[in-house]
């Protein structure tokens, strides 16, 4: 049993899905790329996407990606790091990234 204390941490872990032409090409291999906490490590990780989305995780890959200049005009400026984990999941579980329901009302 988690303490209920870690379980609110868990929301603070996750800060959201990247959707990319990459990352959605990996959906078909059952994997999902989120961007997280850069304290959090492989266990908590796991533990928060078992937890948010009630799915079993088989894997974790973690990366920390650098810091990228970027100039606009005469302006030059970074932008930030952040830490990248890939997810992959059980063969029997999937997430809704993309709610179509709510496409489907609006039109």
């Amino acid at each position: 049993m988690i303490p209920t204390k870690q379980l609110d941490k868990f929301f603070d872990v996750i800060k959201h899905p990247i959707i990319t032409d990459k990352a959605t090409r990996l959906t078909e291999n059952n994997q999902y790329s989120f961007a997280v906490d850069r304290s959090s490590n492989k266990y908590t990780i796991k533990a928060a996407i078992e937890y948010i989305f009630n799915v079993k995780v088989d894997c974790v890959n973690t990366m920390h990606l650098p810091v990228k200049k970027r100039k606009v005009k005469n302006i030059t400026g970074k932008k930030p790091c952040y830490k990248k984990a890939i997810i992959k999941l059980n063969e029997e579980d999937t997430i809704n990234l993309f709610n179509t329901e709510i496409l489907k009302n609006n039109t």
